[in-house]
């Protein structure tokens, strides 16, 4: 009777890891560059690990709608008298944004591999009962 659990291998399948689309995934692992989004102190942070990337270049954040979306590109290049190499890769993530947030006053800044992106939440709409009448 044959297995239909995959072995381990002397070597591993470089097939996979080469479609994982390197830099921005880890081996085995199928999620694009790491995330965080919380609230803290009146603000809507949402933190992206994109290292290697010139910020001013490489990185956009835009606000669509209700939508926080941030994109990323890297191309990086080598080459010296032996040999070249290069590597690619993109990002692309978009977030819903909280009631209240004030997509005028967004901030990004980028700082040892970080994106951090604050978005200012105004004071939340609360719901009223409206009577009916009969």
């Amino acid at each position: 009777m044959t297995s239909l659990v995959p072995h381990p291998t002397l070597f591993p399948d470089l097939f996979r890891v080469l479609e994982g689309g390197w830099p921005f995934t880890q081996f085995g692992d199928r999620h694009l560059a790491r995330i965080e989004h919380y609230r803290d102190n009146g603000n809507y942070v949402l933190r992206a690990e994109l290292p290697g990337m010139d910020p001013e270049k490489d990185i956009h954040v835009t606000v669509e709608g209700n939508d926080l979306v941030v994109t990323a590109e890297r191309t990086e290049e080598k080459h010296d008298e032996t040999h070249s190499e290069f590597s690619y890769g993109s990002f692309a993530r978009s977030v819903r944004l909280p009631v209240g947030a004030d997509t005028g006053n967004v901030k990004a800044g980028y700082r040892a591999g970080i994106l951090e992106v604050t978005v200012p939440i105004k004071e939340e709409v609360k719901g009223r009962q409206i009577p009916v009448s009969g």
